[in-house]
């Protein structure tokens, strides 16, 4: 019996292995926007550029996105980007599309739960420009506003499920917001596997970031 039991639990091991080797690997993946270059952090992690389709990582899909520079950062913004642990480089510039074209962007995560960081700095509207946050064809944010101009905002979303390998990203804009831009973008979007299980219907969403600092019109 247990020779028999013995022999059981090696064929499942070895079945699970198999499977398991079959499994795509689930991967980090960042992306800074607004850039066609990759940029190391100070943490020694890479960023790839936003501006770049067709890659090993993934990249934009079906219309290139326009650019625009943050050109300066409150002293607030710069505090909150050291705090979260992200380099305040990754907030000068974004990728953006002209309302009412979206952006789009894949990228090639693997099966599996991610958690997703969304990072925007503002450079031109503040507090007026609005749209969805949608991922996996999900709006998991909807009606975002950005925050003031040289502003930041940072916002967390958790047991992301991708079923078949490519995770994708829309950025669109809402008229629904009630805003007069509804131009979307991003600075940053980062990807990692969930480290819990988390049920992929129970988003868990957290905003780091709205600073209500001076205004410039």
């Amino acid at each position: 019996m247990q020779r028999k039991l013995f022999f059981i639990f090696l064929c499942t091991a070895f079945v699970a292995g198999l499977v398991l080797d079959g499994m795509p690997a689930k991967n980090e993946i960042r992306v800074w926007g607004g850039k066609n270059v990759d940029f190391k952090d100070s943490d020694g992690r890479v960023w790839h550029g936003g501006q770049l389709e067709k890659q090993d990582w993934g990249g934009w899909i079906e219309k290139l996105p326009r650019t625009a520079e943050v050109r300066n950062l409150t002293a607030d913004a710069k505090k909150l980007a050291k705090e979260e642990g992200y380099d305040e480089d990754l907030f000068y510039a974004v990728s953006w599309a002209a309302f009412p074209d979206v952006v789009k962007v894949d990228l090639k995560t693997g099966k599996g739960l991610f958690d997703v960081t969304y990072l925007v700095g503002e450079h031109w509207s503040p507090n007026n420009r609005g749209f969805d946050i949608i991922i996996e064809e999900e709006v998991v944010e909807p009606l975002y506003v950005t925050p003031g101009k040289d502003e930041i905002d940072i916002k967390r979303y958790e047991g992301i499920e991708v079923k078949d390998t490519v995770m994708s990203l829309v950025f669109a804009g809402n008229a629904k917001t009630g805003k007069g831009d509804l131009n979307a973008m991003f600075s940053g979007i980062e990807v990692v596997p969930s480290q819990l299980a988390v049920d992929p219907k129970q988003k868990v969403t957290t905003t780091w970031g709205a600073l209500k600092g001076q205004r410039q019109n």
